[in-house]
């Protein structure tokens, strides 16, 4: 006996849907990963900033004076905040310490980047419109499981579960 064409696409279809569901049962353990990744990666860029900065104060200060055009502070000020800025949140970023603190904040300063130097160009736009996604993301869902904020979390409900005992 044929198979009809309107049961043989049911079968076709729901082995791509079987299929289609495995797959993202194998992708949500990658999540995790993904999510320490697009943090590391964030962390790297603005970390290897602030130690460009960091390595002469000087010519840090004259961009500040001369090429960058922070609202509301004066160049020094704005010199040395934005080096201070570019050395810790990273690192708070990359442990996922503070993890959506330190997200919000660094793409907050991203937008301040942006607004600062207009002469940065198309090139340059586009480095940082994925950086504050990525960002974003952070921000809104978290740094995930493989975090110190998620790991704190764990051991701060056990800790209270056991003295409630």
């Amino acid at each position: 006996m044929e198979e009809s064409p309107v049961a043989a696409c049911s079968r076709v279809f729901h082995k791509m849907e079987s299929g289609y569901d495995q797959l993202v049962h194998w992708l949500h353990y990658l999540a995790p990963v993904a999510d320490l990744a697009a943090r590391l990666w964030v962390a790297k860029i603005f970390w290897a900033a602030g130690m460009v900065k960091l390595q002469s104060m000087t010519a840090t200060v004259m961009l500040f004076k001369h090429m960058y055009h922070v609202p509301l502070l004066p160049p020094v000020w704005a010199a040395y905040l934005g080096t201070g800025i570019e050395i810790v949140f990273p690192v708070l970023l990359a442990f996922g310490l503070a993890g959506r603190f330190a997200a919000g904040f660094l793409f907050i300063y991203n937008v301040i980047t942006v607004i600062s130097y207009p002469q940065m160009g198309i090139s340059g736009m586009m480095d940082q419109v994925p950086w504050g996604i990525f960002l974003l993301f952070t921000t809104v869902y978290g740094p995930g499981i493989f975090s110190l904020d998620y790991g704190l979390k764990k051991f701060w409900k056990y800790g209270k579960r056991m003295a409630n005992t």
